[in-house]
Order: structure tokens, then C-alpha cells, then sequence
């Protein structure tokens, strides 16, 4: 049952607008990714050297590249914005915005921070070990098609981290911050290394006492084996130690993850998705699995399901990050201590104002968005 109501939207708004003083003391140790992102669009038809028709579906170019065939073809690419990319970049930049004090780890640039990351570096603490991947973003009404070029991920291992960062100082990071974030495990192929390496070094130096947050988001594992992510899974599960987990899914990487302990992810309605998330916590007992399909998003946490409705446009400004805001607000719903319902819209509140206005969101700009929920997914959009 969807429980986005408005005395529902009402309460969260009041939650989040008198938590600014909160958040500003919470803090977050993010990483370990960093992209450059060119965000295109694909030309349908061109009218002018100013004018042109978007290609407006993903089905669409594939129709054309179906079409060459055995021939060839011309594809034009618009550029529409250049950016900070990655998984964990976006979901740090997301959590500064949100008023939170924010470290992070990645290869952003090394020695020097590459340009794009200069603003991210003014609202949080940034340290870099290597160079940043390059993606070309391809963005249509229905999704995107990320290009990756991936050279220079390799180095983000545990010996850079050590040598060019330090085991001290990554592991005081971890002991002094309430959310800890590790991102982007698919594109990241030393991250299981890295993991193994922070349960056997760094872990056991976490204090008791407090129960801190560590989220994990694998990012489009289709191209990893079984092997791998089995491996993945269980070094998550290892973690539960010493912090609460949160495995965040969008709803392909839901079947991926069936895919791998052999469930059935035919069912893509709501009742289907959410079953099958039980059936996945059952084989990856996280404290929290959350499931966040573009539209809608669910967990499962303590044997409850809660599902809700987000803040949906079919003419989106800008898609590639949604994912990684949801995830920064479902974060910091959770570290705020509010209820699951709560924590889910505060993440598709915090995407969606994402999407629409093409900016992170502060906790004033989410308190807006949710006393001015539009009536349809075509807004307007009152805030």
C-alpha cells in the first residue's frame, strides 16, 4: 500500500525543517569513486545549426542502430552540461547540500583535483588518490545510457589508499562519522578487496557503543559474475558487526541480485517488486534493503515492507544522479531516526526536487517541495 499522503508529506516537512541544527552536526564519510560526466542528448532531427528534434526514447535510438545494421549510421550528440560524476561524488555533493559535514575519498584527480570537482571541494572535504573516470551520459524521457570509460579505476585500491591517503587517517574518517558510504562496487573492481581489507584492519578499531550507519550501492552489477557478487553480499554481511547496514537497489540491480540466488523478478508491479525484495533480504539480511524503481521506492527493515510514491516527472531536466540523491536522502532520513515511510520520502522528495530542478536540495528546499507536492507527475511545480 502506498502511504504518500499529504498529512504524511506534512509530518515529514515539519521533521526535516526543524532538523537543520541536527543534520549541521552529522557526519558523513563517503567514497571511493569519481567520474566526469558530460550529460548529451541525441539528435532525431536537426532543423537549423540551433534547432533540432530530441531523440526522445531509448527504444527509439535503438530502432535506428538496428536499422545500420550491416550499413552504418550517423549518431550527433548535444552536450548539455559538464559535470561531477560518479556515484559517490553526487551522493557526497547531495549530503553537503543537505547541511551535512561531509569527507570524501575517491580518485577525483591526482596529484591535482580535477576542475569539476572545485565546487564539491568549497562544501566538503575532498582527498583524491588517481585520476577520474570519464562517462558520456546519454539522457532520454525514458532512462540513460552511460558511457564509461573506467582507465584509471584500477588504482583505487587499498595499497593508493594506504600510501596516498593513509590507514590512520581512513580509519579515524570511519570512527568519527555517523553515515558511512561506499559506492559504485561494479565499476570499483579492487572494492571487494578493499572492503575485505577495512573489516580485517580497520573495523575492529570502530568504538562500541554508538551504531553507526554504512550504506552500500553496487551501481549496475549485470557486467560482475555471480562469484563476484556472492562475494560482495558476504562482505556486506560482515559489516553488520559493527555498523546497521543499508544495501540500496534500483530496480534493475533487484534482479540482478535475483539473478543470483535464483529468484524469480518477473513480477515488475508493486506487489511483485516487493516481494521480491523480502525474498532478497532473506538471502542478504541487511538491517535495511531499499528498493527505488524510478517512480516509486520501497525497503524492508525489522520483517516490515513500506512502499511509497515519488516525485515523478516524465520531462525530467536531468536523470543521471537521481539514483544517488534518493540515496542521500533515504540516508539521512534514517540518521535523523525517522520511520522507514519518512526516510522513503524524504529520498524521493530529495530525487525528485533533483530531477525537476536540476540542484541538490536543501532541507528548506525539501520542506518547500513537500507542502507543494504537485497534483499530477506534469506539475507545475511550486517550489
Amino acid at each position: 500500500m502506498n502511504l504518500n499522503v499529504p498529512e504524511l508529506r506534512a509530518c515529514c516537512a515539519r521533521e526535516l525543517e526543524s532538523a537543520v541544527a541536527r543534520a549541521a552536526n552529522l557526519k558523513a564519510f563517503v567514497g571511493l569513486d569519481g567520474f566526469v560526466d558530460e550529460i548529451l542528448h541525441v539528435v532525431d532531427k536537426r532543423h537549423s545549426s540551433d534547432t533540432y528534434d530530441r531523440m526522445p526514447t531509448i527504444a527509439k535510438l535503438a530502432e535506428r542502430l538496428a536499422a545500420a545494421a550491416g550499413k552504418s549510421t550517423n549518431i550527433e550528440l548535444v552536450n548539455q552540461r559538464i559535470k561531477l560524476g560518479g556515484n559517490g561524488p553526487i551522493m557526497a555533493n547531495a549530503l553537503a547540500s543537505l547541511g551535512l559535514q561531509v569527507t570524501y575519498l575517491g580518485n577525483l584527480g591526482y596529484p591535482n583535483l580535477h576542475p569539476v570537482f572545485a565546487d564539491f571541494a568549497k562544501r566538503a572535504e575532498v582527498h583524491s588518490i588517481a585520476q577520474p573516470g570519464l562517462t558520456d551520459a546519454v539522457e532520454f524521457e525514458d532512462g540513460k545510457i552511460m558511457l564509461g570509460k573506467h582507465t584509471y579505476l584500477k588504482d583505487v585500491n587499498w595499497v593508493n589508499i594506504v600510501a596516498r591517503f593513509g590507514r590512520e587517517k581512513f580509519a579515524a574518517k570511519m570512527q568519527d562519522a555517523d553515515l558511512v558510504g561506499f559506492v559504485n562496487w561494479t565499476m570499483l573492481t579492487e572494492m571487494s578487496g578493499i572492503w575485505a581489507s577495512i573489516l580485517k584492519e580497520i573495523c575492529p578499531t570502530v568504538p562500541a557503543g554508538k551504531r553507526r550507519i554504512v550504506f552500500f550501492d553496487l551501481a549496475d552489477p549485470e557486467k560482475r559474475t555471480n562469484e563476484d557478487l556472492r562475494r560482495a553480499m558476504d562482505l556486506i554481511l560482515e559489516f553488520r558487526r559493527w555498523f546497521n547496514v543499508i544495501l540500496g537497489l534500483n530496480e534493475k540491480e533487484a534482479t540482478e541480485i535475483a539473478r543470483v540466488f535464483s529468484l524469480n523478478a518477473g513480477d515488475r508491479s508493486k506487489g511483485g517488486l516487493a516481494k521480491l525484495a523480502v525474498e532478497i533480504h532473506s538471502h542478504v539480511p541487511v538491517d535495511t534493503l531499499v528498493v527505488h524503481p524510478v517512480q516509486w521506492a520501497l525497503c524492508v527493515s525489522a520483517g516490515k515492507v513500506s512502499v511509497l510514491d515519488g516525485l515523478y516527472t516524465s520531462k525530467p531536466l536531468i536523470t543521471t544522479g537521481a539514483g544517488d540523491h534518493f540515496n542521500s536522502g533515504f540516508c539521512l532520513g534514517k540518521l535523523l531516526g525517522l520511520d522507514d515511510a519518512l526516510a522513503l520520502l524524504t529520498g524521493v522528495t530529495t530525487s525528485g526536487y533533483y530531477v525537476i530542478k536540476g540542484a541538490s536540495p536543501s532541507l528548506a528546499d525539501l520542506g518547500r517541495a513537500l507542502r507543494n507536492w504537485p497534483a499530477s507527475e506534469l506539475g507545475p511545480y511550486a517550489f
